[in-house]
This record gives structure tokens, C-alpha cells and sequence, in this order.
């Protein structure tokens, strides 16, 4: 992207979101059946990548976004249930399995790549046992196929879509990032290994107080009993309440864990698992129901409606722009001063290369005292270098250096 000319900016005139009065932000955690399932099929898409390259020095087509996860079913016992019907994961949409004479195990690769994630994320889910996969990919349209053949750095964008992105993260969308991780870290697994990876944060900011919502799948065969199981949530709770209290700066927040829970009534008035994921009978998953590409649901942010997971990425601009569009904005506010909060929005033109998008364009809320004019050519000068450097960004992607959240 030579041309500064395309690249608009513009003064947004609002507050930004820390400056207003609400927030609502929602993080589906790493055993969440949705993010999961994009966590899946984006590293298929990796694997996938990688194989397309060892074998013919290229990424050829495949999109990958329309992945599922079938719930299980399970009996949840104190001190360990069963599984009584393996979860189903199917594997949806189209790849390239044939060169020339040569065929690709598209299918194949799906399913082990899953395994490996798996086996390296959730502690007690055995893919071989308790997991059943369903391959209904099938080779690419014609036209779309015919992108990959075409000669030029950039292949042409195989969808008029668009995205945006946007910088820097509120405190509160940052608070539920580091709360997640930090439930999710092995060091809290180890002390309190009875947490399964399912965890959801819904935080409701209303001035300077937050409230949130967090939802723990607890794993059954740490729990002896009701009264086992209110205790250990307790303990949690005080370990949450511990973490907050040194990393946040509201002025109050408020936590509730497992709200749905009710003492008395036994089993069924608790929230337990046996694999640590709702998805072993509960809950379903699929992609593009979860995070956005920078983990969390920020419902008062424009989002794109595009899945980033699973597609290919050096001609989806689903998935390029997706990143991209949160990569500039970034760059934006750490390289530009006087920039409090920018929205980065990216339109393609179907067959167009994807480093000529059809709109560039910032929309920039300045700090007090800062005249947007004059800061202007800055970030047009920021947008351009991320362009330039296009294709580095496109093999971080194939790679998994740059990985959804």
C-alpha cells in the first residue's frame, strides 16, 4: 500500500470507553465449547499452512471457519463420574487435497492437530476417548481456488468483507484478559486443581464499579460432597478476591462465582463437570460465537461479523483483516503521541490484492489538546509500514505467532 492517499483519518467525538458511564464485556475462557472450538480449528489451519508449504513452498487454499463441537454426555459424581457419550467435533468447509498426482491427508491432519491441542490444553479430556471427529471438508469452488494461481506478492482477497479494530484495551476488558489467564495459569490449576478450563467472565462496569460474573466448571472427582464443594468455591472465591485486589483501580468490584448454584439440592445444584469443559455434556460449541481476535466480547465496541478461525491466511481477509485491523491500532497508539483511543476499519474488494484494501480509515479520538491535523501524517505513515510489511504479517499468522486469543 505505496499510496498514503486511501488512508483516511478522521476525529471520532465521543468519550472513550473508560470514560464512560457503562461497559459490558464478556471473555469465554480457553475450555469454553466456543473457544475451543476456534482454538481448533485455527490450529488446523496452522498445521494445514505448514504442510502446504513443506510440501509445495506455498499456502494453498482452505477456509476452515465452520467448525462445531457437539456436547458429550456425561454422569457427574462426587469424587468422579463418566463419560457416557464422547463429545463430536466436525470439521466443516473446503481445502485443497490434490496437486497434480500428489493428495494431501487433509483430514487426517485435522484430527491429530486437534488431538495435540487438546492434549496440551485441557488436563482430563483423553482425545482418543472422549472425543469423536466428523470430516465434512470438501475441495473449494473454482474461482476462489483459482486466487492461489494467480502471480503477484499478494493474492487477491477471496471476499469483499470488513473488520475493525481497535486500541488501547479499556481496564476493564484488560482486567477480564488477566483475570481469565490467571484462573487458567498452571500455577492456579495446581493449587486448586479442582477448577476445570471452562471458566466465563461477564463484567458490567456502571461508573467506576464492576461487577462480574464468573462461571468455574468444576472438575467432579475433586469433590467429595455438597458441602466439599462449597468449600473449595469459597476458597476460590478468596483467591479471586486476592488477585483483584492487587490489580485493579475501580473503586469497588463485586464477584459472583457460580450464581446458579444452590446449597441443598445435591449434584444438581452445583456446577460440575467430569472433563472440565461444559462441552462433555452440557454445552456445544462453534466458531465465531466467542472472543474476538484479541479475546474478549466488548459489546460496547463495534465488532466484525467474521470469524477469524480457521481461515486460510494469506488471501481471507476474514482473518487478515480481522488481526490486521487490531495490529494497526495498536502500532497506532503506541507509536503516535496524542492519540487516547483509535477504531481501525478495513474494507476488501473481492479480488482485489489484500495489501490495496478498498477503505483504510482511522478513526482517532485525540487527547486533550492535541490537534488531530497535526498528528495526521504520523499515523498515515503507521498504517502504510504495516502494509508494507503485509507478508511478514501473513506468515505470523500461517505460523501461529499470531494466534486467536
Amino acid at each position: 500500500m505505496s499510496e498514503m492517499e486511501n488512508i483516511l483519518v478522521k476525529e471520532l467525538i465521543q468519550n472513550t470507553l473508560d470514560d464512560k458511564p457503562m461497559e459490558i464485556c464478556e471473555r469465554k475462557g480457553l475450555g469454553h465449547p466456543d473457544t475451543i472450538c476456534d482454538s481448533i480449528m485455527n490450529q488446523v489451519s496452522i498445521e494445514l499452512s505448514k504442510e502446504y508449504l513443506r510440501r509445495f513452498g506455498d499456502i494453498l487454499h482452505h477456509n476452515l471457519d465452520k467448525g462445531l463441537i457437539g456436547a458429550g454426555g456425561s454422569e457427574v459424581r462426587f469424587g468422579g463420574g463418566e463419560i457416557t457419550e464422547p463429545m463430536l467435533i466436525v470439521y466443516g468447509d473446503r481445502a485443497t487435497f490434490n496437486v497434480g498426482e500428489e493428495h494431501v491427508p487433509v483430514k487426517e491432519i485435522a484430527i491429530e492437530s486437534t488431538k495435540e491441542w487438546m492434549r496440551s490444553n485441557l488436563r482430563f479430556v483423553n482425545p482418543e476417548k472422549h472425543v469423536k471427529y466428523q470430516s465434512v471438508i470438501k475441495p473449494g469452488a473454482a474461482s476462489l481456488q483459482d486466487i492461489f494461481q494467480r502471480k503477484g506478492k499478494y493474492r487477491g482477497a477471496n471476499d469483499t468483507s470488513a473488520a475493525v479494530g481497535f486500541a488501547p484495551l479499556s481496564r476493564t476488558e484488560r482486567l477480564i484478559l488477566d483475570l481469565e489467564g490467571y484462573l487458567n495459569s498452571p500455577e492456579f490449576k495446581r493449587e486448586y486443581p479442582e477448577s476445570g478450563e471452562d471458566i466465563k467472565i461477564m463484567g458490567f462496569r456502571n461508573g467506576n464499579k464492576l461487577s462480574l460474573t464468573v462461571a468455574i466448571a468444576f472438575v467432579d472427582r475433586f469433590i467429595e460432597s455438597e458441602a466439599d464443594y462449597f468449600r473449595k468455591k469459597s476458597d476460590i472465591y478468596g483467591a479471586i478476591n486476592v488477585f483483584l485486589n492487587s490489580n485493579y483501580d475501580f473503586d469497588e468490584v463485586k464477584v459472583g462465582i457460580n450464581v446458579l448454584d444452590r446449597e441443598g439440592r445435591g449434584i444438581d445444584g452445583l456446577y460440575l463437570t467430569v472433563l472440565g469443559t461444559s462441552a462433555d455434556t452440557g454445552d456445544s460449541g462453534q466458531v465465531g460465537r466467542g472472543n474476538n481476535v484479541v479475546g474478549v466480547i466488548p459489546l460496547n465496541r463495534p465488532m466484525s461479523s467474521e470469524a477469524a478461525a480457521g481461515k486460510n491466511p494469506v488471501s481471507h481477509v476474514g482473518k487478515i483483516y480481522n488481526f490486521l485491523s487490531y495490529q494497526i491500532a495498536d502500532q497506532v497508539c503506541e507509536k503516535v503521541e496524542g492519540v487516547k483511543e483509535v477504531y481501525i476499519w478495513l474494507v476488501s474488494n473481492i479480488g482485489q490484492p489484500i495489501n490495496e484494501p478498498a477503505v483504510c480509515s482511522a478513526q482517532v479520538i485525540p487527547a486533550d489538546g492535541v490537534d488531530l491535523n497535526k498528528i495526521t501524517p504520523q499515523i498515515r505513515e503507521v498504517i502504510a509500514q504495516e502494509f508494507e510489511r503485509l507478508d511478514e504479517f501473513c506468515s505470523d499468522l500461517a505460523t501461529g505467532k499470531i494466534s486467536v486469543c
